[in-house]
């Protein structure tokens, strides 16, 4: 069940915001970065993740975008 579940276009890109029960959640920036469940992808490459908190999945993803060469606003 979806405790929060947005997606908008910032920028012409795809950016998806997903938090469920049980700690699973899904934050995803077109193509170049998501994050899900343990694991995140930036630019294809596949590595895990750990979930300390929402304010630090929020940075970590906000960081990766960046890196990428996204913006978000």
């Amino acid at each position: 069940m979806s405790l929060l579940h947005e997606t908008c276009i910032v920028g012409g890109t795809v950016v998806e915001l997903r938090l469920e029960t049980a700690g699973r959640y899904r934050l995803r920036y077109g193509n170049l970065v998501k994050y899900e469940n343990g694991e995140k992808i930036v630019l294809g490459r596949r590595s895990p993740y750990e979930f300390r908190s929402v304010e630090q999945l929020r940075y970590d993803f906000e960081r990766d975008v960046a890196a990428a060469g996204g913006r978000l606003g």
